[in-house]
């Protein structure tokens, strides 16, 4: 007789700030392999968020929301250490996101640390679809504050709140 398989859950952390369709993409490669997948939202304050904590929550909500496949897909705040997290989360896996060579060191010192505080807890890493591999929260957030158009690079949760901050809706 087999055993059966435990559940898988997983994490996928950020601060989303804001949330990209790359993001999503991520998002929806995980969802794929693991049972259960968290989306872990981080306060951060360290980093100077554009958009506020209880926004950036609110944000991949809505997001999510938007696609009826990720319905069960759980969004959590949270501030202090990913691995403590996981470990209260009960999670077997730290999903992070690669787009380019450049942020694998910063990564895999990560993940050593993770490793360190949480041996139980993998880290997975993703890449997103080809489609987003150039695009970052930082980039999109330059686009919206010159009047550029979002359209495609974030959900539109986000292309409406990038439209109320700054008061234009200015297509190229």
């Amino acid at each position: 007789m087999s055993k059966k398989r435990p559940k898988t859950r997983a994490i996928y952390p950020g601060t989303f700030d804001p949330v990209t369709n790359g993001h999503l993409s991520l998002i929806e490669r995980a969802h794929a392999i693991f049972d259960e997948l968290i989306v872990a939202v981080s306060g951060n304050a360290g980093k100077n968020p554009f958009f506020d904590f209880e926004d950036r929550i609110e944000l991949m909500t809505k997001s999510l929301r938007r696609k009826p496949h990720l319905a069960d897909v759980k969004v959590v705040g949270f501030d202090g250490l990913l691995a403590d997290l996981a470990m209260q989360m009960k999670a077997t896996a730290i999903i992070r996101g690669l787009r380019a060579i450049s942020d694998f060191e910063y990564e895999f010192q990560m993940a050593l640390m993770n490793r360190k505080i949480a041996r139980q807890v993998e880290t997975v890493f993703l890449m997103p679809a080809l489609s987003w591999v150039y695009l970052s929260s930082t980039m999109v957030k330059e686009v919206a504050r010159h009047g550029g158009d979002v359209n495609g690079l974030v959900p539109l949760p986000v292309k409406k709140a990038f439209e109320k901050r700054f008061g234009h809706n200015r297509k190229r």
